[in-house]
């Protein structure tokens, strides 16, 4: 039985989503650590054949008491060799604990948007022989590298999306969506669409439009990135 991948839940509406469907019809063991529902911070990333960190509306910089430790933890499963995978908030995590720095975004980016891959053989391994693809966007802040770190993608709102160092991923964007999720965050979200003013918010209504053709895409981008990522777990 090969040891578990640990998914860290940071707000009760960015949960596993895709990625957890991905696991189970891979057959392979994970746990949820929901950090919302107060469960503690593993000490070490020892036992786990990888890490992954989903979203949430908070900031790296914000002085919750779960944020240090989790900095600790991701820097010592770089150390160990535990691969480590962000998604948004997650991504950031990942930056702020091995040495870049988190700090708000030119502009809000809400809804569908292009990513543009680097043409690069680690990018393009990460992401597949694309120039571009659709991605869906939910954040105002953004990352600097980390030491030794490589940029693999950016977009015209956000020149940081993704990057790489060794085995660890950490994308600012969502490919980790499913309907639900898009619907869910959509309703939820609806206030800070409606009063956000940046060119790079797409309404409501035009997220949900767009998604019959956006998200099919995506999710196999998505399939395309977790596979390569998974390639790098610990055994």
């Amino acid at each position: 039985m090969p040891r578990p991948i640990a998914l860290f839940r940071h707000y009760p509406t960015e949960g596993p989503a895709y990625f957890g469907d991905f696991l189970d019809g891979e057959a392979y063991p994970w746990q949820l650590v929901a950090l919302d529902e107060g469960m503690p911070v593993p000490p070490t990333a020892d036992g786990f054949a990888g890490l992954v960190f989903m979203g949430g509306p908070m900031s790296v910089n914000d002085d919750l008491p779960w944020i240090p430790p989790v900095l600790r933890l991701i820097r010592d499963a770089v150390a160990r060799g535990v691969p480590v995978l962000g998604h948004c908030l997650g991504s950031q995590l990942m930056s702020k604990a091995l040495g870049g720095q988190v700090t708000q975004n030119l502009l809000k980016e809400i809804g569908w948007g292009a990513v543009r891959v680097r043409n690069t053989p680690k990018a393009r391994r990460w992401f597949g022989e694309v120039e571009t693809f659709e991605a869906f966007h939910w954040h105002g802040e953004t990352w600097s590298l980390p030491p030794g770190a490589e940029l693999l993608a950016g977009s015209e709102a956000c020149p940081h999306q993704a990057f790489a160092l060794g085995p660890h991923l950490g994308m600012q964007f969502h490919v980790e969506m499913t309907e639900a999720y898009v619907r869910s965050w959509c309703e939820g979200g609806r206030r800070e669409i409606e009063s956000s003013h940046s060119p790079a918010v797409q309404s409501v209504a035009t997220i949900l439009e767009l998604m019959p053709r956006k998200l099919p895409a995506m999710t196999d981008r998505a399939r395309h990135i977790y596979r390569v990522w998974m390639e790098g777990l610990a055994r």
